[in-house]
């Protein structure tokens, strides 16, 4: 019997729906959905193939432990065993705990509840710390709330699109279409990116080609413009902020000059730019890594913040600062607490609140860690036992011939995924679990927006649910009250009494509601909340807080031993570290190996060919790609994807950490490029 079966696409956060085509217990296939209110039918090339790494050859099915040297199968008791008898001689800060942006909501608070009730420790963390940390920096002092403040249903409705460090049509190509909309409907388009990426090219009316890194000089430029040029939203300035006086004073003392000379922009564009921002009615801002992964990334996001508060784009439908976080629950795993500094609820550690003291409430238990724990990089630097699920270090994180002895040297590594990933590969022990449609679980998209994904096929072999391998350690350490969930539901359950954004959410309400609902949701009879910000900002006060941002080069710049700079990114056909979408055939045959991007020029001066292969090295080590000779980069810069890790681009970037959050500076380091021989 053949049955179609609604579900939401596994991969980016926009949360489209899709329809799997079962029969016999398996999926054969898909159709669009064409009612569901975020993709209208419409689906990117991941989402038209979401369904087929499910059965990669290669799927995890059975628990294995390392022995004399060798991972080999074991049963559930002897590894679930081995791991309790190791972890009881864990010391709080020697354990470290990794999450993943495909965890479900209960999977994610199982986890961290763990670390911090078990473990007695802060440390854990997830693959936001390496995309959005520079968020939670920037925009708490700012307006007191690190998330998409908006609807993405509402981005086609504004009548200006400010896309900074986003490469929106290849990234998150639903909301390019919301995008496409707007401007056909009128809506001006600038874009901040150092490439001519296809949405810069195809949608941009203005293109801050920004020399790499230097995005804070082109917005503090901005800024300059509009203030002396009177175009300030004055009443909203006043009326919704702090800190003008302050802002007026720094950008005065910059030599406008001397930022068109840092960023590389012309002074006619910029201010083009800066008069068609401050004129819109309903501003809207997207900003993605491309701005967040830099030394300054913190300062990059304040800047950005600051421009739309001066220019009164906040409190509106479709306006504000909008960060767009790229897996399919980098949400909610953040929601959830598996966060170094917030417990569940983006409850801060280390202030007034609290919130050890209420989890320990809560959770019947008379003290919890109280200090921040390790962001991702130190904690794979600096812990002995270690648990990893879902996420992929040896290709994710920055440097990674360092991470790699990092991990071998664990007294315990625990790795817990749906493939043998070069991160599994180091493990001692690994656990095979389920993912999306083969579990029953809550996941919340980019702009908040909580959507429920059911169980529609059973999970191959013996493979078991995360938050139940959890739940199985924490009872045989001695937890086993803490710990005593049957059901998905129940630890959902738990979630609404003590994550009060999620109180008003349940499971039926969202079998019955399309496309989810955003929190936060108070209560049952709360129809979730689409804007932010629309009386005051979530600060102390009520009031957005300019920001004062100097400009700082990026940490390596070119010389004569590495004369070029290096950046990385997405591509349309594949997903972050390529263990699902690498693994998905038609996927694979669009684009089956690692590329560089060349300039012409570059390529002339070097003898370097469309096709050839091209050995870039950094002070870190170095990888090989074919070139892609192409005039979308400027001279000077190489961009290299990274998805594919036998030419791993985090095998040489730069680990150097933002001192305000901890990301690495991904996107700018030092290179130098040849032929490879």
């Amino acid at each position: 019997m053949v049955a179609y079966e609604k579900t939401i696409c596994p991969y980016c956060s926009c949360g489209c729906g899709i329809y799997l085509v079962i029969e016999d217990g398996k999926i054969i296939g898909q159709e669009p959905q064409n009612n569901h209110p975020v993709n209208e039918g419409g689906n990117c090339p991941k989402g038209r193939n979401a369904y087929q790494f499910l059965y990669a050859e290669d799927r995890l099915k059975t628990p294995m432990i390392r022995k004399d040297g060798r991972l080999v199968a074991c049963s559930w008791d002897e590894a679930l065993d081995l791991i309790a008898e190791k972890l009881k001689k864990a010391e709080p800060d020697e354990f470290g705990m990794l999450a993943s942006g495909k965890n479900t909501n209960e999977d994610a608070y199982v986890i961290q509840k763990f670390t911090r009730l078990v473990m007695g420790t802060n440390n854990v963390e997830y693959c936001g710390r390496l995309c959005h940390s520079s968020t939670a920096a920037g925009l708490g002092p700012t307006v007191g709330s690190g998330v998409m403040p908006i609807s993405q249903l509402d981005l086609e409705n504004v009548d200006c699109l400010f896309l900074v460090g986003i490469n929106l049509k290849e990234t998150f190509p639903l909301m390019y279409k919301r995008a496409l909309r707007a401007k056909k409907r009128g809506a001006k388009v600038i874009v901040i990116d150092p490439r001519k990426s296809a949405t810069a090219r195809e949608l941009s009316d203005v293109h801050l080609q920004v020399n790499c890194g230097t995005d804070v000089a082109a917005i503090n430029a901005m800024m300059k413009i509009i203030l002396e040029e009177g175009l300030e939203n004055k009443e909203f300035i006043e009326t919704r902020t702090s800190g003008i006086d302050a802002l007026r004073e720094h950008l005065a003392a910059m030599d406008l000059k001397e930022l068109v000379k840092i960023c590389g922009v012309p002074l006619n564009t910029l201010k083009k730019a800066a008069k068609i921002f401050a004129n819109a009615k309903n501003g809207s801002v997207l900003y993605n890594q491309g701005l967040n992964q830099h030394i300054t990334g913190a300062d990059g996001v304040k800047a950005l913040a600051t421009l739309a508060l001066i220019c009164g784009h906040y409190g509106r439908p479709g306006t504000g600062l909008s960060p767009t976080r790229g897996q399919i629950n980098g949400e909610g795993t953040g929601d959830m607490g598996c966060l170094n500094v917030f417990y569940p609820g983006f409850q801060k550690v280390g202030t007034p609140a609290e919130p050890h003291k209420k989890f320990a409430e809560y959770w019947g238990v008379e003290n919890l860690p109280d200090k921040p724990g390790l962001p991702y990089t130190k904690m794979i630097q600096q812990t002995k036992y270690m648990w990893i699920i879902g996420t992929n270090p040896m290709v994710a994180a920055p440097d990674t011939t360092n991470v790699k002895k990092d991990l071998q040297s664990k007294e315990l590594l625990i790795v817990q995924d749906i493939f043998p990933t070069e991160t599994a590969e180091l493990a001692d022990v690994v656990l095979p679990v389920s993912t999306w449609v083969e579990r029953e679980g809550i996941h919340a998209y980019v702009d908040r927006r909580v959507q429920k994904i059911n169980k529609l096929i059973d999970a191959p072999g013996d493979v078991k649910n995360d938050w139940w391998i959890i739940t199985q350690v924490a009872e045989r350490m001695g937890f086993k009250d803490k710990f005593d969930f049957s059901s998905s539901r129940e630890i959902f359950e738990e979630i609404r009494r003590v994550v009060p954004p999620y109180k008003g959410i349940t499971y039926e309400r969202l079998e019955e509601t399309l496309g989810g609902i955003q929190w936060p949701c108070p209560n049952e009879d709360h129809p979730g909340t689409h804007t932010f910000f629309t009386e005051k900002f979530n600060t102390p006060d009520g009031l957005g807080h300019l920001q004062v941002v100097n400009f700082i080069p990026p940490s390596e710049v070119p010389d004569k031993d590495y004369p070029y700079i290096l950046t990385t990114g997405r591509t349309i056909f594949h997903y972050h570290t390529g263990t699902m979408s690498r693994r998905t055939p038609k996927l694979d045959a669009e684009v089956s190996g690692a590329y560089v991007q060349v300039n012409p020029k570059d390529a002339s001066l070097q003898d370097i060919q469309n096709g050839s292969m091209v050995t870039l090295s950094t002070r870190r080590g170095s990888v090989q790609a074919k070139a892609r000779v192409t005039a979308d980069v400027p001279e000077g810069l190489v961009f290299l994807p990274f998805h594919f890790s036998e030419a791993s681009a985090n095998k040489i970037t730069n680990p150097v950490l933002d001192p305000a959050c901890g990301m690495p500076e991904y996107k700018v380091c030092a290179v130098k490029m040849e032929v490879s021989k």
